[in-house]
């Protein structure tokens, strides 16, 4: 009955204590629970690059573009020559190492250039399979067949997702986890996203600690957005638009019209 009546000078009602204390107690909860939600996330080893790291694209078979492509970072082919890129407008450097692109802002290597770029380029290709075989190779995956391969408007926690088909992502995904988190997708078929899709990263997740490896052909739909290092066996196209914050490392062609792709700081 005390809690009804008013305070004599203010008129104000007095304080619950012990609704005070279930608050407080409430709030203390909610705290513990989050940081023991952080605590308990997954944190698996990322699959390590090598010299590959160098590049936002290497490939074994050949890289091409139409329209205005604009890359961050260092392209190459090999065990190809320099002929395998095109769209680029190549000017061949005085060293004859290397050349470059008003379309990259780094240097454009190829098999077919001076001494020592071609061993350079035979180390990052073995170090580029080696990471493909490496990220297939994980075992006990923490996400079986997640979603039966459509993760559209998920929010995937970092971890070893692993699929024996393809995967697609016809609505945006968002990938949430702290800046030391690592994601492993590894994808038996194809990787498909549509058109105008975005992948979404929050909590501090990072693209450079992002890695899908896939044996089908990838395609990034138009003007849709991606994050993350791309380990491709077949074919990768990025459509019209597409957007890429990570790399693209290809055992076979890259096919690109008119994107943006950002190499993560090594």
């Amino acid at each position: 009955m005390t809690l009804l009546q008013k305070h004599s000078r203010t008129g104000a009602a007095p304080r619950s204590w012990s609704g005070s204390i279930r608050w407080v107690s409430l709030a203390l909860c909610v705290a513990l629970s989050g940081a023991t939600s952080e605590a308990a996330e997954i944190l698996i080893p990322p699959v390590p690059l090598g010299t590959a790291a160098n590049f936002a694209i290497l490939s074994k078979a050949g890289i091409s573009t139409t329209g205005d492509t604009a890359i961050l970072g260092n392209i190459g082919v090999s065990p190809i020559a320099s002929t395998a890129i095109t769209g680029f407008g190549l000017t061949l450097q005085s060293s004859l190492r290397f050349s470059l692109s008003s379309q990259v802002l780094g240097r454009v290597f190829a098999a077919s250039y001076a001494a020592p770029t071609p061993a350079n380029l035979t180390e990052a290709v073995g170090f580029m399979q080696a990471a493909y075989t490496r990220a297939a190779g994980r075992g006990n995956p923490n996400f079986l067949n997640f979603g039966g391969g459509n993760i559209g408007g998920r929010v995937l926690a970092p971890g070893l997702y692993k699929w024996g088909s393809g995967v697609i992502i016809p609505t945006n995904v968002t990938l949430h986890g702290s800046k030391n988190a690592v994601w492993i997708f590894q994808v038996a078929g194809t990787l498909n996203i549509a058109s105008g899709k975005r992948m979404i990263l929050s909590g501090g997740a990072l693209p450079d600690r992002i890695f899908w490896q896939v044996a089908g052909a990838v395609t990034l739909g138009t003007t849709s957005q991606m994050s993350g290092n791309i380990l491709g066996k077949t074919s990768i196209a990025m459509q019209t638009g597409a957007r890429l914050n990570g790399r693209l490392l290809a055992q076979t062609a890259v096919t690109l019209d008119a994107n943006a792709i950002t190499r993560p700081p090594l």
